[in-house]
């Protein structure tokens, strides 16, 4: 998961160095230019801080909650994650899983953020959709070795217009079926929702130190 991770982060930092070359601002009116913004300034950020960074390394936590991931719908990415087992959960224990989720993917993507090295991505053409409420934008990241990863995010438009992240698929593997997997297998191994997130909880404590 942490490498599954690690090739999303990639792809949305590698597209920081392909927005806005003209150094104008991209009008956040469509799912493609929303990600091409975001990318632009994490990548602002992280040449901005450098310094504060290679001294504490964390300070890319702050990066990553601040710029990336007010994007992601994180409920819904959770509620699909979770299937049967959030239908089941008490209205706390919702609450405690969507705040540990959330804080999972800030652990593992600033993990991978650190690990960037200026990877080339290519957009490729959007396809048509017929809900104008929903898109998918597809990309291919070429590492410096291996073959090219083909990259597909999907996103929705909300009540109030702005377009959010629901679930990534890379190599054609969605995030959302590798995470329900995972957690299916965790929930059934330890006995209950509330010991996995107790577990989760533990850990991303435990990353802060």
């Amino acid at each position: 998961m942490l490498r599954f991770i690690t090739v999303l982060l990639l792809f949305l930092i590698s597209q920081l160095a392909h927005a806005g070359h003209d150094g104008q601002t991209i009008a956040i009116n469509s799912a493609g230019s929303l990600i091409q913004v975001t990318a632009k300034r994490m990548l602002s950020r992280i040449e901005q801080d450098r310094s504060q960074i290679n001294t504490n390394p964390r300070h890319v936590y702050e990066l990553v909650d601040e710029i990336l991931l007010p994007h992601i719908d994180f409920k819904r990415m959770s509620r699909w994650v979770l299937g049967k087992y959030w239908r089941r959960a008490s209205i706390s224990e919702r609450e405690m899983f969507v705040e540990e989720f959330r804080n999972l993917i800030i652990r593992t993507y600033s993990t991978a953020l650190l690990e960037y090295s200026g990877q080339e991505i290519n957009f490729l053409p959007v396809r048509d959709n017929s809900d104008p409420d929903s898109a998918s934008v597809r990309t291919e990241i070429r590492p410096a070795s291996g073959p090219v990863i083909p990259i597909s995010y999907d996103l929705y438009r909300n009540d109030t217009g702005e377009w959010k992240v629901y679930d990534v698929s890379i190599d054609g593997i969605s995030l959302i079926a590798n995470y329900r997997s995972s957690f299916s297998s965790q929930i059934r191994r330890s006995g209950g929702l509330t010991k996995v997130i107790n577990q989760m909880k533990a850990k991303n404590q435990q990353a802060k130190k």
